[in-house]
C-alpha cells in the first residue's frame, strides 16, 4: 500500500497523532463513541494497531464490569453469558463475524481466489455457523469452570492477549487484499509499534500466578498451527483471519490455564 508522501501530517504533534491513533483503534473496534476524526486516511489504521490489545483491555474491563455486578444478584453461569453478551455488544460481533467468515472460507474453498471469494460474501455457510456455535460454547463453558474471584482477570488478559496474537499475525505475515472494493484494515506494523502491542497485551498476565503461564502453551500452539494455515492457503491474511485468529487463541488462553488447574 502506498503511503501518502504528508501522511501523518507534519503539522501534527506525536501526543496528538498518538491520541487520534488510539481514538481510532477505539472507534474501530468497538461501539465506544469517539469525537469526529477529521482528514481520515485508511493508512492511520497502521498507527493505530499498536493500540488494538489495549482495546482488548477496555473490552474485557468491560465484560469483567458486567460479569461482578450480575454474579452479585444472578448465578455465576449466567453472569458469565451476560459479560459474553456485553463485549457482543460492545464490539458489535467484529471478531466473531470474522471467524464465521474465515472458516466459511477455509472450509468451504480449494483455491486461492475461490477461498477469498467465500470468506467475501456475507452470507454464513455450515462451516461459519457451527464455528461460532461451538466458540462461544467453549468459551461459555471454559469460563464458568473458573471461581468467581479470577474470572474478571481472566477476561482482561484474554481479550488483551487474543489481540496481541492477531497483532503478531501482522507482523509476521502480508496482506492478501480481496478482489475489488475492501474494508479498510491495518496492514503492516513497525517493530517500535510491535513492542507497544506487545506490552498492552502481556501486562494483564502480571496479575496471573506465574505456574499459570504454562497456559500460554495452548495459545502458542493455536498461533503457529493456524498461521501456517492462512500462509498455505492463501499467503497470508484477511481482516476476517485475525478475527479469527482472536477468537481462537481467546478460547485457547481460558482452556490452557484451565488446563493447568488439573495439572
Amino acid at each position: 500500500m502506498t503511503t501518502p508522501s504528508n501522511f501523518p501530517p507534519s503539522n501534527r504533534s506525536l501526543l496528538k497523532q498518538e491520541w487520534r491513533s488510539l481514538l481510532l483503534a477505539i472507534g474501530f473496534f468497538t461501539r465506544i463513541p469517539v469525537p469526529a476524526l477529521p482528514d481520515f486516511q485508511e493508512q492511520e489504521l497502521n498507527l493505530a494497531a499498536k493500540y488494538f490489545p489495549l482495546v482488548g483491555i477496555i473490552v474485557g474491563a468491560f465484560a469483567a464490569i458486567v460479569y461482578m455486578l450480575a454474579g452479585k444478584v444472578l448465578p455465576q453461569d449466567i453472569a458469565v453469558l451476560l459479560s459474553m453478551v456485553a463485549t457482543l455488544w460492545l464490539t458489535g460481533a467484529f471478531h466473531e463475524d470474522g471467524l464465521t467468515d474465515a472458516i466459511d472460507g477455509l472450509g468451504g474453498g480449494w483455491e486461492k481466489e475461490h477461498v477469498l471469494q467465500i470468506m467475501q460474501d456475507s452470507r454464513i455457510g455450515s462451516y461459519g455457523a457451527v464455528s461460532i456455535v461451538m466458540a462461544l460454547l467453549l468459551k461459555f463453558t471454559a469460563l464458568t469452570h473458573f471461581t468467581p474471584a479470577l474470572i474478571p482477570v481472566l477476561l482482561i488478559a484474554g481479550h488483551s492477549l487474543s489481540r496481541f496474537c492477531a497483532v503478531m499475525v501482522m507482523a509476521t505475515q502480508c496482506y492478501v487484499k480481496y478482489s475489488g472494493k475492501s474494508k479498510p484494515i491495518a496492514t503492516r506494523i513497525s517493530p517500535v509499534h510491535l513492542g507497544v502491542a506487545a506490552l498492552f497485551g502481556l501486562l494483564p498476565l502480571l496479575w496471573l500466578p506465574s505456574s499459570w503461564y504454562w497456559g500460554m502453551v495452548p495459545v502458542m500452539i493455536v498461533w503457529v498451527w493456524f498461521s501456517l494455515i492462512l500462509n498455505k492457503r492463501i499467503g497470508g491474511y484477511t481482516g476476517d483471519c485475525l478475527g479469527a485468529m482472536q477468537q481462537l487463541t481467546e478460547i485457547a488462553f481460558y482452556l490452557g490455564v484451565l488446563a493447568c488447574f488439573a495439572i
